[in-house]
C-alpha cells in the first residue's frame, strides 16, 4: 500500500519527465514500506495521520530524486575563497538516501527508543 502517488510528488515539486514517474513510483513503494515498518501504528481511519504519511512519503523522495538534480540542493555546508579561488561544497545526502528529518519522525510518532536496568531485589534484601 503506497501512502502516495506520483501526481502527489508533482503537485509538491515539479512535473516529472517519463523515466522520472516511474522512478519517482518505486521509490514512493520503497518509502512507503519503509514508513510501514517504521510508524508504530498505522490507523487508517485517522485522516491526520494518512495525510502525514502522505506528506512524509513524498517529502522522502523528492529528497533522494533532488541529491543529484541541482548543484545546490542539498548541501550541508559551503564555503568560497577569492585569493587563490577555492571553493568547497559539502553535500547532506550525495548518495540520494531516503531518510525521516526529527520533525517528520515527531509528527509519525517514531521514537527512539532507550535502555535502562532496575536492580533485583533478591530475598527482601536491598544491599
Amino acid at each position: 500500500m503506497a501512502f502516495a502517488d506520483v501526481s502527489d510528488i508533482e503537485s509538491r515539486w515539479r512535473t516529472l519527465t517519463s523515466d522520472e514517474e516511474a522512478k519517482a513510483g518505486v521509490l514512493l513503494e520503497d518509502a512507503s514500506a519503509m514508513l510501514t515498518t517504521l510508524v508504530p501504528r498505522i490507523d487508517v481511519a485517522n485522516e491526520v495521520q494518512l495525510r502525514n504519511l502522505n506528506a512524509v512519503c513524498c517529502n522522502m523522495v523528492i529528497r533522494a530524486m533532488s541529491a543529484s538534480e541541482s548543484e545546490s540542493y542539498g548541501v550541508d555546508s559551503m564555503s568560497m575563497t577569492a585569493g587563490p579561488y577555492a571553493q568547497t561544497w559539502n553535500y547532506s545526502n550525495t548518495s540520494g538516501d531516503m531518510y525521516l528529518t526529527k520533525m517528520e519522525k515527531r509528527l509519525l510518532g517514531i521514537t527512539s527508543g532507550y535502555v535502562t536496568s532496575i536492580r533485583p531485589r533478591i530475598g527482601g534484601c536491598d544491599d
